[in-house]
């Protein structure tokens, strides 16, 4: 196993190797997503739609803490999907004033085209990885990924 070398809070200009890393994969994954996506949705679009998918039915305010994008441009993002047919929004039962925002048939069926893209992704890195590298490779990426989302940021509440 490569041992992490360089300091996770290396200073500006100096990454370390686990940041150039993520900043690596990430840059390889967006590009591949762009690729894939067949309609006309925007990054934070698609966003949402990812989030009401792995999550289930949400809030709007559960949105837009998960996405780290404020109450307003959590709004406008589900205007627009709601114009789109993408996305449904509901009256809970416990507190009528509030919404619960979940995926319609068509943003599933978007959803499952886009997922093409994903499953290719997999399948190419698969084949780079022993089944037991890619067991703890899926692993490593869910631990990092909930400590990320379990994490606060230290910056504030972005407008998209």
């Amino acid at each position: 196993m490569t041992k992490f070398h360089g300091s996770p809070t290396a200073p500006p200009g100096r990454p370390g190797e686990l940041e150039n890393a993520l900043s690596y994969l990430q840059c390889v994954l967006v590009a591949r997503r762009t690729r894939a996506t067949p309609e006309k949705i925007t990054w934070s679009q698609y966003d949402v739609l990812e989030t009401l998918r792995i999550h289930g039915p949400l809030t709007p305010s559960a949105i837009g803490e998960s996405l780290g994008i404020s109450r307003q441009s959590t709004s406008k993002l589900l205007r627009v999907l709601k114009d789109q047919f993408l996305v449904e929004q509901a009256s809970r039962d416990t507190d009528r004033r509030e919404q619960t925002t979940s995926l319609t048939e068509e943003g599933e069926e978007f959803l499952m085209r886009a997922a093409q893209g994903r499953r290719e992704t997999a399948k190419v890195a698969g084949a780079a990885l022993t089944a037991g590298e890619a067991s703890l490779f899926a692993e490593l990426c869910r631990k990092v990924a909930d400590s990320l989302h379990s994490t606060p940021q230290p910056f504030p509440l972005r407008d998209v």
